[in-house]
Parts: C-alpha cells; structure tokens; sequence
C-alpha cells in the first residue's frame, strides 16, 4: 500500500458534478510505418506487456473511513485491462474538427474510482488513413513529468519496437485492508502533523524577507509604502484578484477542445532575434491570442490577465516516481499591450520576477500545505466552493498555462509514426479555460481547452495563436 500525499488528494477532493480531476492527451499516428495492422488487440498486447513500466496503471483506492486522513494506492486484485483499453471510429471523413469534438465528449466522463484510474481509447476513421490515442489519467496519479515518464514506458524509437522486458518480479493484487487496519495507519500518520507544522512554520518564515522584496508579487500598498517599492510597474495587477473575464466564472460538466502544431523551430526564431526564452514566446502568443480573443467579446481589461504556470520541483531522486511533485508560478499576461513585441518583452520581465517571487517560497510549499487538508473536509469545502460560486468572486489567477518539454527526436506508438501529441487538461470552477503545450520531435503541439459554453468559439482562439508566431516572427525579423 501506498498512501497519497496531501497535494495528489487534492485532486480528488476537486471534483464535482462539473470538475474532473483527470488529464489526458491525444497522440496522432501515422499506421503507414507499422509493420502490421493496428488493432484493438495489439494495442491491448502492448499495454499488457508493458504495465510492470506503468505502475500507477494497476493501482486502485482505498478511502480511509470517514475520510479521516488521505487515501492509499493499492495493486487492484480485479484488475481486466479490457475495461481500460477500448475502441471507436469516426464517421467519414475524419476530419480534425471531428477529432476534437469526439475527445472532448471523453475528457467530458469522469473515471470509475472502484477501478484504477486511467482509460485508453484507440480511434479508427481519421481522414489520410491515420489513427489516434486518446488516454487519460487522473491527476491524481500523475503531474506532467511523471505523465511523460509513462508516455515514455510506452513509446518507441523504432517502428519495430523493442523487445518486451520482462518484470523484475512478479506482479500480485492485494486484499483490501479492513477499516480497524486503516484507521490505525491513520492514527500514527495524524501524530506527526503537530512536527510537519512546525516545520512548515519556521520555512514560511525563513522565506519572508525575501518574498516582501520579490518584484513579481502582487500589489500590497501598505508594504509597499513601507518599502518604498515604485507601485506603478505596467506589469503590476490590481492586488489579489485577477480581473474577470468570460471564461473566469462557474463550469458546467462539458468540454470544448482545440489543437494545433507549431514549428519550434520558428518560435526559437523569434527567441533568439527578439530575445527570451522559447517558455516566454509561449507565453507571449497565449497573451496575444487572448488579447484578440477579448477584444472580439468586449471584454479586454485594462490591466494584465494572472496566469498561473506549473513548475516541477521533482528532484534527481525522484525521478521515475508516480504522483505530483509541482509547484506554481503567478506571472501577469500583458493583455493590454498592443504591440507584439512589447509584449514579449513584457511576458520575459513578468516570468523573471515570477521564478524570483517562487523561488523565495519554500519549493514543497504547496504540498507541505495540502498534506493539512482532511479528505472529508476538503471534498465538501469544494462542493461548497461550487454552491456559492466563491471562485467565480474572488478569483487568484485567470487560467493556467502549462509547458511541458519532450524529447527532439521521432517516436512510434505500435509501430506507428507519431505526428502529434496533443494535451487535454483539467479545468476548474472560475478556471473555464486551460493552455497547455507540449514539445515534441521539433513540434510544440498546443492543447486548449474549456468550458463548451464560456469559450463556444475555441478553435477561434487556437487560430489567434498560429497567427501570433507570424506576427511576432515578421516583427523580430525586422
């Protein structure tokens, strides 16, 4: 057994009616480079003979009862790979728009807890005789290092494959442990939290000095006055609370997707003429792209959006682990700058002063909080949460930007090309709206995604976003 920390709860703990907690991606595939026909079946022989690389996949919960402290992991002793692994085909002629639509209704469908928590789907029908992988796997389990780890477990180098490894040893479920067995664990697991509090105490503290002199935290007057910091920087929000917009309010169950792919190649173009980084030009035409979007409903505000960018603060040690080993960044997107390029300088300023803002805080604070959090407590402080609309009121950042990196070289799925690999996020209430990108053998593949309501228009956005790389690219070049 294995239990949870607090920050992996904590993605259970969102969920609701309309809040999943899981992440997904879709991989295109081109079947013209397998050596033979890919089917249900082979897909499935592939996963099955991989699954001692990809442990979380044969790992159920375990609640503790009342919710008293975080739940375990256990080896599922029903475990049926059939349940996982599934089929379905789209209907002529297979086109993008139909790909994204079917992966957004399966984003849409929370996963089973009773059963582990991933599903893989193999996606027959796609225009130019090519397939696609939608899979996904709650947040739960994973966070986006460890996701590319199992991405990794089950990708090639070759068409051919590589030889099946076999386990170092062999895989057995276990029994269910009965309550009086948890509620003890939870006993001499809750005796430690008086420690872990003091601990996390004397880090807040130690972190202070220097997170009141960090540039890139939001506006406190009276400290600021204090410290005689100039409260006029452009790049400065209103305080605490990111402006709103219509995609920052209550979510219903039902999802929006968008995809795309952009050469990397260009946009280390625009980073080494304009200067930054390829995380910046990122940054920069998610800014662009909303900027547009904004103006087209009337809704630009006059200051910055607050983005928020997943970190991982998962160390050499760590490496090849399941679980979540993140932390947050709080940046400002220059939405209200017009010009390209200014605002590529201005998202590189606002990531520098975020990252020296982050680094002043203890890197495990986030999960050294969340490891405080009751199970049963945090579950109904979401329901609430949702009820009363809290994060629609008063909301932190506006969405989340995540960039994952990948290796620059071609990889196969079952012998299958891959052309792209597409992220799906999560969203949240006052969240409706996610940009995720992944790069990926000289492609950054970008993922939107959003409430189908808030956001009716995303493919508009991802348009927005090719078009910010000629803008800027014509702009650096001259």
């Amino acid at each position: 057994m294995q239990q949870l920390t607090g920050l992996d709860a904590a993605f259970l703990a969102m969920e609701t009616n309309a809040v999943f907690g899981h992440v997904g991606s879709v991989c295109v595939l081109d079947p013209g480079t397998s050596p033979a026909p890919v089917t249900l079946g082979s897909v499935t022989r592939l996963i099955e003979e991989r699954l001692h690389l990809i442990p979380p996949f044969r790992r159920r919960l375990v609640q503790v009862p009342l919710g008293l402290d975080q739940p375990y992991w256990i080896e599922d002793p029903d475990f049926d790979i059939r349940y996982h692994v599934r089929e379905l085909a789209l209907p002529a002629p297979g086109d993008d728009r139909q790909l994204a639509e079917q992966a957004a209704r399966l984003h849409a469908r929370p996963l089973d807890r009773s059963r582990p928590l991933w599903e893989l789907y193999l996606i027959q029908g796609l225009a130019d005789g090519r397939i696609a992988i939608y899979s996904k796997v709650h947040h739960a389990a994973i966070d986006g290092v460890s996701g590319s780890d199992l991405l990794t477990a089950i990708l090639d180098l070759t068409p051919e494959g590589r030889p099946a490894e076999p386990p170092a040893q062999r895989w057995e479920g276990e029994s269910e442990p009965g309550a009086a067995s948890m509620l003890t664990r939870s006993a001499l697991s809750l005796a430690g939290h008086p420690m872990r509090a003091v601990r996390l105490t004397l880090g807040l503290a130690r972190s202070l000095p220097a997170l009141a002199t960090a540039p890139g935290r939001p506006r406190l007057p009276v400290i600021d006055r204090i410290l005689g910091r100039d409260t006029d920087l452009v790049l400065q929000g209103g305080g605490l609370r990111a402006p709103a917009t219509p995609f920052n309010k209550a979510i219903s169950p039902h999802r929006r997707w968008a995809f795309r792919s952009l050469p990397l190649e260009d946009v280390k173009r625009v980073k080494n003429l304009a200067g930054g980084t390829v995380n910046d030009v990122v940054m920069a035409l998610s800014t662009g792209a909303l900027r547009r979007w904004l103006i087209d409903h009337d809704a630009l505000p006059d200051g910055p959006l607050i983005a928020a960018v997943p970190v991982s603060i998962r160390t050499e040690a760590e490496k090849g682990t399941a679980g979540n080993k993140v932390s947050t960044m709080i940046a400002p997107l220059p939405t209200h700058i017009a010009d390209p390029i200014g605002r590529l300088h201005a998202c590189s300023a606002a990531m520098r002063s975020a990252k020296e803002q982050h680094g002043a805080l203890p890197a495990t604070l986030l999960s050294d909080v969340t490891q405080f959090a009751m199970p049963a407590l945090a579950g109904q402080a979401a329901r609430l949460a949702a009820r009363v609309r809290l994060l629609e009121r008063v909301n932190p950042f506006n969405l989340f930007i995540s960039n994952v990196p990948g290796p620059n070289i071609p990889l196969f799925f079952a012998g299958c090309r891959l052309l792209g690999y597409y992220p799906l996020s999560a969203i949240a209430d006052g969240q409706g709206l996610n940009i995720t990108v992944c790069s990926l053998s000289g492609q950054l593949h970008f993922g939107l995604i959003a409430d189908r309501e808030l956001v009716p228009d995303l493919d508009v956005m991802m348009g927005y976003l090719v078009e910010e790389l000629e803008l800027l690219t014509k702009a650096a070049t001259a």
